[in-house]
Order: structure tokens, then sequence, then C-alpha cells
């Protein structure tokens, strides 16, 4: 924005400086002024110096000394022409920058600089993201053609933070490709999916089956939609990298587009067991090699915390709770965070997953968020 401004200024001295030709000049230029500025409007920038330098350059040939009241029209017309010349060339520049800033808004996240979308309801903007391979970390994607749908909140309640809303799983393809599970390719210090001390994981697993036969992925998928809505409720704008069936983005290319474009990363998930065990997070592993590993060990405490929040919300909606709410888990999502970001499981293959519970979750989720961002 602060290039806009000085484009126009430069405008606004293009005109003071024909204003002043114009006043020296008396009435007979104010007509001629007036005529250059229509006609300017109308023309290329080139066109108009152009025709001001072979003003100029005819002055030089001919040598002609003018006096008294011509001179001081000649000079009028000079100067006019020159201003005309000025704005115009100020104009094109003005309007390459408004492009170059128009491109730069669409690529950004949240705010009013964002690209405007399609209003979805009244003050809900939705727009599409693309994956980029220049983000940090990009290049370790495997699976990143798929694009992420953007919820830009400008309504009057609107907090000014961006949520990634991660429904779990639902990638085609996903366990045939591999990733490496630490962006410095050290081993895993912990078993989950992947065994401790791989170097590599599927890209994306396809999660488990509940004990009715119901996929995970569907149901993490209605989990995102609702805490999607619920969240724009509260007045958060939200980034979904999977709001339909089948999303082509890894593990590693959700978390990296979460780290440029959102303030928070929340995957959903529910649990392989059996027990119906509660809600719970996956916690940053406290082996030492672990947290001293970059960007772990500048973002694994606002990982927990975010967690920490998440439960209690969770809890304080009634929630049954596993054990103390956590479990140490080394994953390629908190291994390549760089926002607060957590592996939320909100049950396991046992747990009730009905719609009054998932709003339930939903709302729960929703007061863990407001609880670490300190909103209400």
């Amino acid at each position: 924005m602060r290039q806009r401004g000085r484009s126009r200024k430069k405008n606004r001295r293009g005109k003071n400086g024909l204003y002043l030709a114009v006043l020296a000049a008396g009435a007979v230029a104010v007509g001629a002024g007036g005529a250059v500025w229509a006609d300017t409007a109308f023309q290329e920038p080139g066109d108009v110096i152009e025709a001001s330098l072979a003003q100029e350059s005819g002055g030089e040939q001919t040598g002609e000394s003018l006096s008294g009241e011509e001179s001081v029209s000649a000079a009028a017309e000079e100067s006019v022409s020159a201003a005309a010349g000025e704005s115009a060339s100020a104009a094109a520049e003005e309007s390459t920058k408004a492009a170059e800033e128009n491109s730069e808004s669409a690529e950004s996240g949240s705010g009013e600089e964002s690209a405007s979308g399609e209003e979805v309801k009244p003050g809900i903007f939705r727009s599409e993201r693309e994956f980029s391979t220049d983000y940090v970390y990009g290049e370790f994607s495997a699976i990143h053609t798929g694009k992420a749908a953007f919820y830009d909140n400008r309504q009057e309640n609107r907090k000014g933070i961006t949520v990634c809303v991660n429904a779990g799983h639902g990638c085609s393809g996903g366990e045939t490709k591999k990733t490496y599970c630490h962006p410095d390719k050290t081993p895993k210090v912990t078993s989950g999916t992947t065994a401790a001390g791989a170097v590599k994981s599927s890209a994306i697993s396809s999660g488990m089956t509940f004990s009715d036969g119901t996929p995970e992925a569907e149901v993490t998928l209605r989990m995102a939609l609702i805490l999607r809505d619920r969240l724009l409720e509260e007045g958060y704008s939200v980034l979904m990298v999977r709001e339909t069936e089948d999303s082509q983005l890894d593990n590693v290319a959700r978390t990296v587009m979460a780290n440029n474009l959102a303030d928070c990363h929340i995957a959903l998930h529910w649990d392989s067991t059996a027990s119906d065990k509660g809600v719970f997070f996956m916690s940053v592993p406290s082996a030492a090699s672990y947290r001293s590993m970059e960007p772990v060990a500048s973002h694994w405490e606002d990982h927990n915390r975010l967690g920490k929040a998440l439960v209690d919300g969770l809890k304080g909606q009634g929630a049954k709770v596993f054990g103390n709410g956590e479990m140490e888990m080394d994953l390629t999502q908190t291994s390549f965070s760089t926002v607060p970001s957590v592996d939320i499981e909100l049950g396991d293959k046992a747990s009730d997953h009905g719609e009054e519970t998932l709003r339930r979750l939903a709302d729960g989720l929703t007061d863990g968020v407001n609880q670490f961002f300190g909103t209400v």
C-alpha cells in the first residue's frame, strides 16, 4: 500500500506543475490544459511522452525566439505537455504496482489484503490456495496437487486469526508414497503408524475403520466441516486443507500450508484402539534429540500448550479424557510445523460419532482455541 501512496503523490506533483503553468499563461492556457488532461485519459503513456519529446525537439531545430504573450503561451503548453507525460507515466507505474500488489494479495493468508473470493455467506469469503514448493520444507512433500480452501472472515466479530482445520486422512494413494519423517532426515524416536527408528513413512495413511464400519476419514471430514462453521461463527478465519472426500495433499503439504497461511494447525483424528478411551492429544516427545531438532526446538512448547488448551475445552463440554489428556508421539506434522500445531484424538473406533457428539466436540475445540488465543 505504501507504493500506491507514492504513485499518487507523484501524480499530485504533476497536477500542481500544470496549474502553475496555467496561472502563468493566463486564461488562454486553461482551455489547453483541460484538453490535454482529458485526452491523456484515453492515450497510451508512450504516445503522450513521444508528443512531448517531439514538441521539445521541434523548438530546438527552428531556434526561434518567441517573446511576449507568445513566449508565455508556448511555455505553458510545454509545461502542460510535460506534466501530462509525467502524470501518464505515473499512472502506468501505479497500475503496474497495483497489479503486483493484487498478485501478492491473492497469495496471502487472512485479512483485508487477501483475494476477495466468493462470498459464501454474509462477510465470509471463500477462495482456494495452491501448494507452493517454494514454501520452507515444501520440497519434502510427495503429494501436493490438491488445493486448500481459505475462508476469510470479515464479519464484525472477526478476530484476525486463521485456524487451519485438517480433516485427517482422505488422500487416495497416500500410502504408496514415502516422505521423510524429519526435516533433518533423522530416525523417528517413537512408534506410531510407523515404527521407531524409521527414516521415512507413508506420505499419509488411510486411517482406521470404526466398529460400525465407518471409515475414519469420513468422520474426520464431517467433524472438520462442523468445526469450520463453528469457528467462523466465533470470528475466526479458517483454512481447510481438506473439505472433500479426497484431497491430494499429504501430511507434509498440509503442514507447510498451515505454516504459511494460518496461525495454528489442528489435525482431527480418532485412535485405532477399541475401548472408547476418550480424548487426548499427541504431545511432543521428551527425547532431547527430538526437541533440539528444528523447527521442533523453536515451537514444541506452543504445540503442547495448544494441545492442553484443546483438551481443557473438550473437558469443559463433558468429553471423556484419556489419562492425563496427552500421549507423546513423534509425528510428521509436528516435526515440520512452525506454527502451534497438534494432532487431537477425539476418541477411538468404539466412540460415538453421531451428529450431536460431533457438535459437542466442535464446541469444546472452539472453547480450546479461544483459551489458547486468549479470546472470548
